[in-house]
């Protein structure tokens, strides 16, 4: 029985364990929702709601900004809990995140959730209404491919296939045509 047992080891040490829990909170605090595992989820609420409550802190600001400094090391995310996420929580008394359920991880079926702070819901841009046509973008010509040169073109004026091309892809191009071309030049 795990009778006064607190917390998840999450198969990690324990140093290993906090930097987990201090970049998860670092990472939640700057993009304001992440996704991982509902057992991170679950184990970091506490822990990020913890710091959330230090920023809201009015009197001893320099001191509650010091221990937050402990567990995130990049400044800008520290600011931005102060000035932003502290005063939005101002007047919130606790539960200042929400976990939702994603289901199961295709790899290896872990539990995987969104760990979300109040008030960064997902908020979808409005569609355009029945009828009314949106402005047309002009039409730019597509880029290349990824990184590979356009073909070149030969003195008869076709362009010379490119190396590692995809079996099937030209007309006539399969392997018993490319076979009977080999035989009839031969």
């Amino acid at each position: 029985m795990r009778h006064r047992v607190a917390y998840r080891k999450l198969g990690r040490t324990t140093p290993h364990r906090l930097a987990l829990l201090r970049n998860l909170a670092t990472a939640l605090f700057d993009r304001e929702r992440i996704r991982t595992t509902l057992a991170k989820a679950k184990e970091l609420r506490p822990y990020a709601e913890r710091l959330i409550t230090l920023a809201k802190r009015d009197g001893d600001a320099l001191h509650a900004r010091r221990l937050v400094r402990r567990s995130i090391q990049d400044g800008q995310v520290v600011r931005k809990l102060f000035d932003t996420l502290g005063t939005r929580f101002a007047t919130r008394p606790g539960g200042y995140t929400r976990i939702l359920r994603l289901g199961p991880r295709k790899g290896d079926g872990a539990e995987m959730a969104i760990l979300e702070l109040i008030g960064s819901e997902y908020k979808p841009e409005k569609k355009a209404e029945k009828g009314k046509k949106p402005p047309a973008a002009k039409a730019e010509p597509k880029p290349e491919a990824r990184g590979r040169p356009a073909a070149k073109a030969t003195d008869e004026g076709e362009p010379t296939p490119r190396k590692g091309k995809a079996k099937g892809k030209e007309p006539g191009g399969g392997k018993k045509a490319r076979k009977a071309e080999r035989e009839g030049a031969e």
